[in-house]
């Protein structure tokens, strides 16, 4: 539950995709954020970062094959067309009812000093279509808002992508704006929707009244 006082929960959980050592992790209802592990990258590589569709919708830069372990993976040291505006804070997702690996998710582009962040999750093909993108964007709003102190998270997504867009606003993030032809995507401009959610939004419960 969201409002003042509200302390994250951390649970351990053993993470069948990772090292198969026990971690603390972020919790949400369905999901829990965890760190990174080497082995998470591996199959981020596989499945995420070299499915060429999904990656041109899900991501404002020009896609590019990735090579295992390379330092040209997006976001990683050394790489100049990505990271570079901010800060980047990644987690691996993992369901809870299995500990199995389902996606990445992260607050990207983090500025201190007007306390704002960028959200965005990305899910394994296997773990789309199982209601985990709300949980996942719930818990993103925790760990930014109550553990971060931020006090605006922005969602921006491709028009026709009604997944996110349900998962943020059932998170509670409010439609903002329509960017026109603003994505290239696949040889042609696509619009971009903007949804926000502020702190305080964040401490009301659906009724309105602040606790």
């Amino acid at each position: 539950m969201n409002g003042p006082g509200f302390e994250p929960r951390f649970v351990r959980l053993r993470a069948r995709a990772g090292a198969g050592y026990e971690q603390r992790v972020l919790r949400g209802e369905l999901i829990g954020l965890r760190a990174q592990q080497d082995s998470d990258i591996e199959v981020f590589e596989t499945e995420l970062l070299n499915d060429v569709d999904t990656r041109m919708r899900s991501d404002n830069r020009p896609w590019r094959p990735v090579s295992p372990g390379s330092t040209r993976r997006p976001g990683s040291p050394g790489d100049g067309d990505y990271g570079d505006i901010g800060e980047d804070v990644k987690f691996s997702v993992v369901e809870l009812a299995t500990g199995e690996l389902a996606g990445e998710a992260l607050l990207w582009a983090v500025d201190l000093h007007n306390r704002s962040a960028h959200l965005g999750i990305s899910l394994l093909p296997a773990f789309r279509g199982k209601h985990l993108g709300t949980d996942v964007v719930r818990v993103l709003c925790r760990y930014g808002f109550a553990v971060r102190g931020l006090h605006r998270l922005q969602v921006e997504t491709l028009a026709d992508n009604p997944a996110i867009i349900a998962a943020a606003s059932h998170a509670g993030f409010m439609p903002e704006g329509t960017l026109r032809g603003s994505a290239w995507v696949d040889g042609g401009f696509a619009d971009e929707v903007v949804l926000g959610q502020l702190a305080s939004d964040w401490l009301k419960p659906p009724g309105g009244t602040e606790h």
